[in-house]
């Protein structure tokens, strides 16, 4: 509990930091000519994420399973003088993945951030009452699909010079709670697979971001560590 008092207290400093970026005291468009890919990003976090980037001058490309979700967000964001794209992606599937990073690249030369926040979490409760199904269904999108993105993205980042990945987590992949087994499975996998020791630090970085509604002020403060 203690460690998770400490990434609540960073979180508060990293609040105070954001709020100082969106005030203006930071230099005007800090990404202009980026190119940001960011998944599952029509809603919640995804979609807040998407338009800061774009706020901060980024070519965002958003994806959705559904393409009436990735239409109205677009239209959503191009309305507010964004310059937003999107394309349907299912990231458990390759050939979804594939069409993702080909897009993007096709529309503007290469890509600088990606954003991983495509997650599922059809369980929640004692980890002994979990299925094998559910189980492959958590590791495929949460765990593979997550590596296999990053996998499809770096290669067009190490064209570009360097850039960022940042991988949408949960804080208990770096403080589990006491009671691990009430948790959802969506606490695990990521952030302890797909480690930024795993990746040459060489071209670019990895930083690992909470979801949780209490960390949302960590998340965006490490998204623009990451990015900066």
């Amino acid at each position: 509990m203690q460690e998770a008092r400490l990434l609540l207290g960073r979180g508060a400093r990293a609040w105070k930091s954001v709020r100082m970026a969106s005030s203006g005291v930071t230099r005007r468009n800090p990404l202009a000519n980026k190119v940001a890919l960011v998944t599952a990003s029509t809603d919640g976090i995804g979609l807040a994420i998407a338009r800061r980037l774009a706020e901060d001058g980024a070519h965002v490309v958003i994806s959705s399973r559904k393409q009436q979700n990735v239409d109205r967000t677009v239209a959503t964001l191009q309305g507010e003088g964004l310059s937003v794209t999107g394309i349907v992606c299912h990231v458990g599937k390759a050939e979804d993945r594939e069409r993702l990073v080909t897009t993007a690249v096709n529309r503007h030369g290469g890509i600088d951030i990606l954003v991983s926040n495509a997650a599922v979490n059809p369980f929640f409760g004692n980890m002994m009452d979990v299925t094998e199904d559910v189980w492959d269904k958590v590791l495929k999108i949460n765990v593979t699909a997550t590596a296999m993105m990053t996998k499809a993205v770096v290669p067009e980042i190490e064209k570009r010079g360097g850039g960022s990945v940042v991988i949408v987590a949960s804080v208990a992949g770096f403080a589990p709670f006491p009671v691990r087994t009430r948790l959802p499975l969506l606490s695990c996998p990521p952030s302890h697979i797909i480690h930024p020791t795993n990746y040459p630090k060489k071209y670019f970085s990895i930083t690992l971001a909470s979801p949780f509604p209490q960390n949302r002020c960590l998340a965006f403060h490490e998204l623009y560590k990451a990015v900066f």
